[in-house]
């Protein structure tokens, strides 16, 4: 479980700083991401999820496959 989580995070990280995602949609899954109470940032991470499965699933998987040949944390 814990591997999987920091593969998750670094997945993010690569796809944070890939410039083939554009930024507002970058900026959305920020937002999404924060701590907010209530279901914003739930509402706000759905809303961004649907251009990344339909039209950046590629990168996706490229990010997924590169966070799981990093190292993870010892």
């Amino acid at each position: 479980m814990r591997n999987r989580i920091f593969r998750v995070v670094r997945a993010v990280r690569i796809l944070a700083r890939d410039g083939r995602i554009p930024r507002p949609l970058r900026l959305l899954v920020l937002i999404g991401a924060a701590p907010v109470p209530g279901p914003f940032d739930e509402i706000v991470l759905l809303i961004a999820a649907i251009p990344l499965a339909l039209f950046y699933r590629p990168l996706l998987r490229e990010a997924w496959v590169g966070a799981a040949v990093a190292k993870s944390p010892a």
